[in-house]
């Protein structure tokens, strides 16, 4: 069974791809130029991992200032 176009799309909507993206891939694809569509999609894997990479440095600032907040209490308790 061969993966269609309609579910690469929605597949890549749903990891978070733009159009430009998107159109960028299919391009290649039906192009067959594979080492293309494999830089498209490892583009947009390393823009998530860095959002992924800044989120936990928000949580780890979050987790710090509990990690403050408690240790105050602690002391002046």
């Amino acid at each position: 069974m061969e993966y269609s176009e309609e579910e690469m799309i929605q597949n890549m909507k749903d990891a978070g791809c733009n159009d430009a993206c998107i159109q960028e891939f299919l391009e290649e694809y039906r192009q067959g130029a594979q080492k293309k569509c494999d830089m498209v999609l490892s583009r947009h894997r390393r823009e998530l991992l860095e959002q992924l990479h800044q989120e936990q440095k928000k949580i780890d600032c979050l987790d710090y200032l509990s990690y403050q907040i408690q240790r105050n209490r602690k002391g002046n308790g």
